[in-house]
């Protein structure tokens, strides 16, 4: 019996496991068999994540004063309890200039809320409530992450409570201007989405810890979104409840994490791979009069091995303020140590 043409096209193509080439692995049945077991694991992921940290969220109401605005305005952001005292934290626009604060817990119960101190230029503020049995977070290190990895958003936007959106970590060590127009660098970009009222609400991963601060996005763009490092905002949390304010120094210039190259890792004996490339240096700044240009990349600062803009901000602090010191660089192949003083930052 002649075999047809239309017999032979209706037969299934066979993939053939090349460990043993006897065997054929039908190429739908392999992709249906497999599919449940990535599909269970993500979501397993996700749920996991969701149930640690989403009893942590809160959604913030608040009534600023606007210089433009005869009376006080609504609006509302979020944000997530950091210790089990009721100190929380989300972004300084949320709450900036508020005349009231009130927390709505994730299971119920409505809180006045302090404000104890708050930072336009890491758009970082802390905020405190009274509050019984609070479940807090546990904050990851930002320096350990990877591009590519789950990233999940859970916050409040447009008031939809406890909304939780998934992606991935899109690009790392970004900058960018915040709405005080000030530059904040180390900042996480990524794919989840975000809307207002995602605002100060936590940027998770896989394990239940919280990475990142959600800030903004850029509203005419698909998936570009981006949260403040969980490191910077553990530092300048812990400066705010301590005094309330942050008086730091400050050089002048925006930065981006960047490997090293290994010969000049190698040739200068360096101790980190990994340096700050400055992208900008703004003028008539410390930086400008210390004759640091774009390009350069920043190593150490008083001897001080940096390999990251959040080891930079480390050593800036107020105690710097109007202190001579040395900053190293490498031009180039060149390896440069530039007298620089920082000034305090308005």
């Amino acid at each position: 019996m002649t075999t047809t043409n239309f017999e032979r096209a209706a037969r299934p193509e066979f993939l053939f496991d090349e460990a043993n080439s006897e065997r054929p692995l039908c190429n739908e049945t392999a992709t249906r068999a497999s599919d449940p077991a990535l599909l269970d694991e993500y979501s397993r992921a996700v749920v996991s994540a969701v149930e640690r940290v989403a009893p942590s969220v809160v959604n913030i109401e608040v009534q600023q004063r606007t210089k433009n605005q005869p009376r006080d305005i609504a609006g509302n952001g979020s944000g997530f309890v950091i210790t089990p005292d009721g100190f929380i934290l989300t972004n300084s626009h949320v709450v900036h200039a508020a005349t009231r604060i009130v927390v709505n817990l994730s299971g119920g119960g409505d809180y006045p809320a302090q404000l104890i101190g708050d930072d336009p230029e890491t758009d970082l503020a802390v905020i405190r409530i009274d509050a019984p049995q609070l479940v807090h977070v546990r904050l990851a290190d930002s320096e350990n992450l990877r591009v590519g990895q789950l990233a999940i958003a859970i916050g409040n936007p447009f008031g939809f409570q406890a909304s939780v959106t998934a992606g991935v970590i899109s690009a790392l060590g970004r900058s960018m201007y915040s709405q005080s127009g000030r530059l904040i660098d180390n900042i996480i970009q990524t794919d989840a989405a975000l809307n207002p009222g995602n605002s100060g609400g936590p940027l998770v991963n896989s394990a239940g810890e919280v990475i990142g601060v959600n800030t903004a996005m850029i509203r005419p763009a698909q998936g570009i979104c981006f949260a403040i490092a969980s490191n910077t905002a553990r530092l300048v949390a812990g400066w705010l409840i301590r005094d309330g304010r942050i008086r730091r120094s400050y050089i002048g210039v925006a930065g981006q994490n960047v490997p090293l190259h290994r010969r000049v890792v190698r040739f200068y004996n360096l101790p980190l791979e990994t340096g700050v490339l400055v992208v900008s240096v703004e003028k008539d700044s410390p930086a400008e009069r210390a004759g640091l240009r774009e390009g350069d990349l920043i190593v150490a600062f008083n001897r001080q091995p940096i390999g990251s803009v959040h080891d930079l901000h480390k050593v800036l602090v107020s105690e710097q303020i109007g202190v001579r010191a040395s900053l190293t660089v490498i031009r180039h192949t060149e390896k440069l140590e530039l007298p620089i003083q920082p000034a305090e930052s308005r």
